[in-house]
């Protein structure tokens, strides 16, 4: 098995109701790129916040862990694992 570690930045919008939407999540080089992009992500006009996230696994078979939060950025959801 090879397992290989992804790192994510995504931001997270909200709707006019006040529900919070998830943006589409970017794939970076490395656990600090990752961080970097989601504070930068927060920052943008219309994003209300964003999250760094990282995922082990092995994509030939499909099988990854449970996604490990590095850092949030402004508003986002308590409980990330309902998204």
């Amino acid at each position: 098995m090879s397992e290989i570690t992804y790192y994510v930045a995504m931001p997270f919008t909200q709707d006019s109701s006040g529900a919070l939407i998830p943006g589409t999540a970017e794939e970076c080089q490395s656990s600090t790129t990752a961080l970097r992009r989601a504070e930068m992500m927060s920052r943008l006009d219309g994003n209300i916040g964003a999250v760094a996230f990282s995922r082990s696994g092995d994509p030939l078979i499909g099988a990854f862990s449970d996604a490990r939060l590095l850092r949030t950025f402004g508003q986002v959801p308590d409980d990330l694992g309902e998204m």
